[in-house]
């Protein structure tokens, strides 16, 4: 089932996600409609928060990275066949120096600015049959897991922002809240006006 994605403004992409349990309700019903509605709207990845839960929950899906031709071989490999959920995650370690790359929100659509973020991380987690993981990424596919793992931290991407760049999309961001963009996905929009 399709859910709607909560569009920035909304305070539940503002909360720290708590953990779960396996015998949390309808968990695999749960996941099953994350990845449903991701692939709906062309995600890579997508963050409990994202569907109004604050829990510590997050799918990814780089697969679509493995046909880009502006990455090398050895990274199309890498994205072919990485899909992965993340229960209860804890990144361990950031290192690196940090890199910009172009990023984009499916609660923040139409809005894409570079986040510098460090370029390796080593992350614990469970999957969704609770098997536990300490797994290392780097690259593009760290860079995604980094951005999902803020979601479930309360952080969005434009929280990383320079004060000019948050200044320079301020109305557009404003626009979002109120459903004010054109999308062609499901979104709930936290400050739209109630049509009578």
């Amino acid at each position: 089932m399709i859910l709607p994605i909560v569009a920035y403004g909304d305070p539940v992409l503002k909360k720290v996600g708590k953990d779960i349990s396996k015998d949390y309700p309808k968990l695999d019903d749960l996941i099953a409609n994350m990845y449903e509605t991701m692939y709906g709207a062309f995600g890579l990845g997508l963050a409990a928060p994202q569907i109004g839960l604050p829990i510590r929950l997050f799918i990814v899906d780089a697969e679509p990275f493995a046909e880009d031709d502006s990455f090398t071989k050895e990274e199309q490999e890498a994205f072919k066949g990485f899909k992965k959920t993340f229960i209860n995650p804890k990144i361990l370690e950031e290192k690196g120096d940090e890199w910009p790359f172009n990023e984009g929100c499916l609660s923040i659509p139409d809005v894409r600015e570079d986040v510098f973020r460090k370029p390796e991380i080593t992350i614990e987690y469970f999957d969704e049959d609770f098997n536990k993981y300490t797994e290392t990424y780097d690259g593009l596919i760290a860079r995604v897991i980094q951005h999902e793992y803020d979601h479930i931290e309360g952080v969005l991407f434009t929280d990383k922002l320079s004060s000019l760049k948050k200044r320079l999309i301020k109305g557009k961001l404003a626009n979002i809240s109120k459903g004010k963009i054109g999308i062609d996905y499901k979104m709930k929009f936290p400050n739209q006006k109630k049509k009578r």
